[in-house]
């Protein structure tokens, strides 16, 4: 038997996951690596130790699944979007620690191109808002603060990618510089509408262009692993950026199907089909795949602190031992007694995208107990999901009658009702909850013939449970009342830099 091996490096941890030719899985592993916030507002990775995670996880996955590298059909990569990584060509060692997506250091820098009249010209070329949240401005930074990197730079020493782009690099013994049209559409850099590197917008960050990868589809053969990773070669098939991986996992192939993934941040896509939708409402436009040369495209709305408020509450506070005790916490109270939690830890993002904002937790009176602030923590990430929500159907003049949802806080039962009650459709679970590293295996496995085509893959698609909504539209309008004054409370906390 052949299977494919998924690699799903995400934003607090690398995972690498095989999947039979039915789409189960039958090998899993994951490992954790460390955040590191080096200043208020600043987050970052060791490049390394993303790099020595994601290879003992293969290894453990393979060893799971009771296979070797000669079952491999091919390998499929997911990533954390928007983390820049810049390292030496000849030594392939990192030039310093990865700047994470989250992260906020380059907020002013992005204030000054607004200022300087740039904003439209970017969302017309990438479909994105002038933001920290892209990698251009982190690569800019880099080249501007690290000692000798621009130089180097410009001798075409170094190169520059996304986490995948860095991943396939290490597969390959560095033979290999590629990324995907997902994840280019992430960097503020690459011209949807074109599908190539944007001069005008390469000048106007500061980066040399010999730096880039170059861009492919979704689903081709891209290299091999080169001799010493495996005992065999194994063909690299597949990339697509995690969230964009995920629509293809929950099979949202068609214009106006949405998914939500719950992970570190929450991430809703609608499929918009062949033609770029430009948003109204500080949504992105974003490629979603391209596959058999043909291009689709996707609205966005990112929301940058969705599952990383339970890890707060876990790691920060001490409420709760490990992630998944919040949801028998939250039900010990009937409701959020009153209790707003805006987790603003980084800004927020869509349809808001203030960088200045911080978090905060509103309505606190003597009778609030640990339950309420695991429930308020809980609803905030659904809350987040409703402005979304209302912001994509103005843009597309669609009514959505259904949201897929995936990803790790997607297995809380007391969030996903919630979730229904607010936004008053039906809230759908998959069978499989791992549909990003999904996504990526149908995208490797379709490149090397492992799956015919579209039609086999869909009919592997099962639900698992929906939920609809139990409460009253006078209950659901007194909660976004409440919500939306909490917010406007939380936005331009920080001075502007």
């Amino acid at each position: 038997m052949k299977y494919i091996l998924s690699i799903d490096q995400g934003t607090t941890s690398s995972r690498a996951i095989v999947f039979s030719h039915s789409g189960r899985i039958t090998g899993l592993a994951q490992k954790e690596f460390k955040q590191i916030f080096p200043t208020p507002g600043w987050v970052e990775h060791d490049p390394l130790e993303i790099w020595d995670s994601q290879w003992q996880v293969i290894q453990d996955a393979l060893k799971t699944a009771d296979i070797t590298a000669e079952s491999l059909a091919a390998i499929g990569i997911t990533n954390q979007r928007e983390t820049a990584v810049v390292w030496d060509r000849q030594t392939g060692k990192p030039l310093c620690n990865a700047i994470v997506w989250q992260d906020r250091r380059t907020a002013g820098f992005c204030d000054q191109l607004k200022a300087d009249g740039h904003e439209e010209t970017i969302r017309q070329k990438t479909g994105l808002v002038i933001d920290a949240y892209f990698s251009a401005s982190k690569w800019n930074w880099i080249l501007e603060n690290v000692p000798g990197a621009m130089e180097k730079a410009r001798v075409g020493e170094l190169a520059l990618g996304t986490v995948d782009s860095w991943l396939i690099w290490n597969l390959t013994g560095g033979s290999v510089h590629v990324t995907d049209v997902t994840n280019a559409s992430r960097t503020m850099l690459f011209n949807i509408n074109t599908l190539t590197w944007d001069q005008e917008l390469l000048s106007l960050f500061g980066i040399p262009e010999n730096m880039l990868p170059e861009v492919k589809s979704s689903s081709e053969v891209y290299g091999h692993t080169a001799s010493g990773i495996f005992s065999e070669p194994v063909p690299i098939a597949g990339i697509a950026g995690d969230q964009q991986a995920a629509t293809f996992g929950q099979m949202c192939l068609s214009p106006g199907s949405v998914k939500n993934t719950y992970g570190t941040g929450c991430f809703i896509l609608c499929n918009t089909g062949e033609q770029p939708v430009q948003s109204k409402n500080n949504l992105v436009t974003t490629i979603a795949w391209q596959l058999n040369g043909k291009t689709t495209y996707a609205l966005e709305g990112s929301i940058f602190i969705g599952g990383a408020v339970v890890q707060w509450l876990r790691d920060g506070l001490g409420l709760i031992s490990k992630s998944e005790d919040v949801e028998e916490l939250a039900s010990r109270v009937e409701d959020n007694g009153g209790v707003y939690f805006v987790p603003a830890f980084t800004g927020l993002g869509a349809p808001h995208w203030d960088p200045y904002a911080r978090g905060m937790i509103a309505g606190l009176t003597r009778g609030v107990t640990s339950g309420h602030i695991a429930r308020a923590a809980l609803e905030s990430i659904a809350f987040q999901v409703y402005d979304v929500i209302g912001a994509m159907e103005d843009d597309t003049g669609i009514t959505i009658k259904e949201l897929k949802v995936d990803g790790g806080a997607a297995v809380n039962d007391l969030l996903m009702q919630f979730q229904a009650n607010l936004i008053g459709i039906p809230v759908i679970r998959p069978e499989t909850i791992e549909t990003t590293a999904l996504g990526a295996a149908y995208l490797a496995g379709l490149a090397v013939q492992f799956w015919s085509g579209l039609d086999e893959i869909e009919k592997q698609w099962a639900m698992d449970r929906t939920f609809t909504s139990d409460i009253s539209k006078e209950n659901r309008d007194k909660l976004k009342e409440g919500w939306n004054k909490a917010v406007s409370c939380a936005k331009n906390w920080e001075p502007s830099q």
